[in-house]
């Protein structure tokens, strides 16, 4: 078999123009074999910070490694379909000049070539960062000091694919993220350190999960002297299997809001589903002249649970509005104010634009009988 079946199906760069080497983004990546070499999974935006952190690590006169090679999702199309994209982590590492041809696409992490590729360059370490992949024994037992994962949790606390919506979701005043040894079992190595973080009630997912991912790579650069001389392994401490939680992946059904539930629930949900997929909800505009009645499916934006002293307990399935926001009424006499929502097609708007744009009929929450 010849050399170039034994490689790895590499990234191809979808830009055909080369950054400006006038750009103070690009780094020189010139091997240095005195330097340990360090290979860096991720996929989404999320982990160009942590690529960020070493990349700017490495480049220092003093560092004891380099990022000798980058892992990620295959590209994928985007837009409706229209144009196959890379990840926004390889985009990401392209436009600061980190070689197409070190940047590894398997659609698998078991694949036998990909697996083949990252022996051939003798990983001291690995590091992940929301990755997307299992990486099963065979990829595991490459790396000479083990690999390395940034989970946006308290473990053993949320393991699982949606930490931080979960967390959202049931509503917690206080999260983190911890640094981990990666092993077979889901999220369940030696941690060596974490990080905690309060929560307002206001936050929502995608910025919560960039706040972790920032301290989670500060933590990374912290914690990398140690985890390469060996004492990071000493030190780390075996999670309390007995007080995990799970984390499950967030399906597309569980968006819709029923508000035969408690305002909180349902604004947990929101903050916890924002980006993606969303809550959704259907209500039902009212024409008082014909009595016509026309049902329409509204995206939550921002909610905000009503105080207690302002609860104004609506007749029935009314929807009133008042002080810029759609009062929806929820189980447990609770009020939950809808802020800003989205219509099919349309853009986000405040729900004061949505109110005037009805034109004085009647809005009533949405009964499945």
């Amino acid at each position: 078999m010849n050399s170039s079946s034994l490689m790895l199906r590499r990234f191809l760069c979808f830009n055909a123009s080369t950054p400006s080497s006038s750009s103070s983004s690009i780094l020189c990546f010139s091997s240095n074999r005195n330097r340990k070499p360090l290979v860096f999974l991720g996929s989404p935006q999320v982990s160009a910070t942590v690529l960020d952190a070493l990349l700017n690590a490495s480049g220092a006169p003093d560092s004891v490694f380099e990022v000798a090679a980058i892992v990620t999702q295959p590209p994928s199309r985007k837009n409706r379909g229209k144009k196959v994209l890379p990840s926004p982590l390889a985009q990401h590492a392209l436009d600061r000049g980190f070689p197409s041809d070190l940047i590894f696409t398997p659609a698998r992490a078991r694949e036998d070539m990909f697996l083949s590729s990252l022996r051939a360059l003798q990983p001291e370490l690995c590091i992940t960062a929301a990755y997307g992949n299992i990486l099963p024994s065979k990829f595991l037992n490459i790396p000479t000091l083990g690999t390395v994962n940034i989970h946006p949790s308290l473990l053993p606390l949320y393991r699982g694919a949606a930490p931080v919506q979960r967390a959202l979701q049931d509503g917690v005043k206080e999260t983190g993220v911890s640094l981990a040894f990666t092993v077979r079992a889901l999220d369940a190595g030696p941690v060596i350190a974490s990080q905690r973080l309060e929560i307002n009630d206001q936050m929502k997912a995608p910025d919560l999960l960039a706040l972790l991912f920032s301290e989670g790579s500060k933590l990374l650069i912290h914690q990398l002297p140690s985890i390469f001389d060996g004492s990071a392994k000493l030190k780390a401490q075996s999670q309390d299997d007995s007080k995990a939680t799970l984390a499950p992946k967030i399906s597309p059904e569980e968006s819709w809001l029923s508000f035969d539930q408690e305002a909180v629930v349902l604004h947990n949900k929101v903050r916890a589903f924002a980006g993606w997929p969303g809550t959704r909800a259907k209500v039902v505009v009212v024409d008082n002249k014909n009595g016509h009645r026309n049902m329409l499916e509204l995206k939550i934006i921002t909610t905000k649970v009503c105080s207690q002293s302002n609860i104004q307990v609506n007749q029935a399935d009314d929807i009133s509005f008042r002080k810029g926001a759609l009062v929806f009424p929820c189980g447990g006499s609770t009020s939950l104010e809808v802020l800003e929502i989205q219509l099919p097609g349309k853009k986000v708007m405040n729900a004061a634009a949505f109110w005037n744009g009805l034109r004085g009929q009647q809005l009533k929450r949405f009964v499945d009988e």
